[in-house]
């Protein structure tokens, strides 16, 4: 594919980084430096402009372009620069990231002809919240073409080693000592194992209970550290499931703005030094799930361990570099994605999923789900399929109904049949190959 990412921040990097193998990738921002460091670590066509500006894209005049992706961190830029580029190159497909969840709900992206629009804080804030209904999982994925969900669950340290025997469900992925395997059948889960489960919710949340049993069993008063647009957002969704929100910010404007935007629905603190004896004066060691939502992700680890120390059982930080993943997950720290990591990892499902066949990762990138659904007047119907040749690092289902089936030999596909597969990131190209060629 020819690529268009407006924008070359973090977001802009990290989708260069991943596309410019495969494709023809040109990215435009009037940073220089960035540019710069872009092409020299990788093959890309650098465009020195304002994204705002119609004479950036003189250059590319008469361009027939798949794919323009605008990822800078102001919305009225990127909605701006998906109109000009729309006007000087022909494009295919246009995705864009934005703030304001304002344009989630209007029509404003449609009237601009853009496909699709990924909100990085909505997804962060919905990921936590999400957490409100599993107080024992680390994370909840669900689906479009399936009820099913993907629940994770970290082993609590005083469990004894145990043999699952899953009834409704499957476990599809685990991650021990910083490294992640799909397991092969029979596993034994070891204490402190990340387990990655995935079928119907019911017996999953009874297999949690057992194997977390330090967490705490519902979540009713909530921090949050950081008054800043994630940090205000998080609190918002929180207050709105009916839970007792505090929030805190050094900084006292934040802290001001914080407290106008949620309207006195949560107590706002306002501390400058963010000492740890703040836990004990402000009664935040009671709390059941403290969320560090900062912009800096050594505070929010700083701020998870000192939740930890002071006794809070549930404590979440918000991640936007994958270099601290391994490291929050040994920490015990649930980790989710920022709006930046959320922002890019929306827009790479977005771009390798097509109407038949839906990719999500997980394990901080290191497992790929793939789903394909089974429509009406699909040719596959009533065609017996061979399974996946080759299943090392992989593991794949076919959801029928309430059903979770093993694809381990040839099955007749039936209308609405869903056919799951869960790979690791060196199994995936196989993977890939193989179902969208069903």
């Amino acid at each position: 594919m020819d690529i268009i990412i407006a924008g070359a921040g973090r977001v802009g990097f990290n989708l260069a980084r991943t596309l410019s193998p495969g494709h023809s990738v040109t990215v435009i921002d009037r940073n220089a430096e960035a540019l710069h460091r872009l092409q020299e670590s990788l093959d890309i066509l650098p465009v020195h402009g304002d994204i705002e500006d119609p004479s950036t894209y003189r250059k590319l005049a008469g361009k027939e372009s798949d794919l323009f992706i605008a990822v800078t961190d102001m919305d009225e830029a990127n909605l701006i620069s998906t109109l000009i580029a729309d006007d000087s190159i022909t494009l295919k497909r246009k995705i864009i990231r934005l703030r304001n969840q304002f344009f989630a709900k209007s029509s404003i992206r449609q009237k601009l002809g853009i496909d699709d629009a990924v909100f990085p804080m909505l997804l962060t804030s919905e990921t936590v919240t999400s957490l409100l209904d599993y107080p024992k999982a680390n994370n909840v994925k669900q689906f479009k073409y399936t009820d099913f969900k993907l629940i994770s669950v970290r082993v609590s340290k005083n469990i004894d080693k145990i043999q699952l025997k899953p009834k409704g469900y499957a476990v599809v992925g685990i991650e021990r000592e910083k490294r992640f395997f799909i397991p092969k059948e029979e596993e034994t889960i070891l204490p402190n194992d990340l387990i990655y489960l995935f079928g119907d919710e019911r017996p999953i949340r009874e297999l949690c209970s057992k194997l977390e049993v330090e967490a705490p069993g519902a979540i009713k008063r909530c921090v949050v550290f950081g008054g800043g647009d994630l940090g205000v957002s998080i609190a918002k969704a929180l207050i709105d499931r009916g839970k007792t929100v505090k929030l805190v910010e050094k900084d006292i404007y934040l802290c001001e703005r914080a407290e106008e935007s949620l309207e006195g629905e949560a107590m706002t603190i306002s501390c400058k030094y963010g000492t740890g004896a703040l836990f004990s004066e402000e009664g935040l060691e009671y709390a059941d799930m403290m969320i560090a939502a900062t912009d800096n992700d050594e505070y929010n680890i700083i701020k998870s361990l000192e939740a930890k120390e002071h006794g809070i059982k549930r404590v979440v930080a918000v991640n936007n570099e994958m270099e601290y993943y391994n490291l929050m997950h040994s920490l015990g720290i649930v980790v989710v994605r920022g709006p930046k990591m959320s922002a890019y990892n929306a827009i790479i499902e977005r771009i390798y999923s097509s109407g038949v066949v839906m990719e999500r990762k997980f394990c901080g990138g290191r497992g790929t789900i793939f789903l394909r659904k089974i429509f009406p007047g699909s040719p596959l119907i009533g065609r017996r399929v061979r399974p996946l040749k080759s299943r090392k690092g992989s593991l794949s289902f076919v959801v029928r109904g309430a059903k979770l089936l093993p694809f381990e030999q040839k099955y007749e596909v039936l209308e609405g049949d869903v056919i799951a597969v869960f790979a690791t990131s060196d199994s995936e190209s196989a993977v890939k190959e193989w179902i969208y060629g069903l």
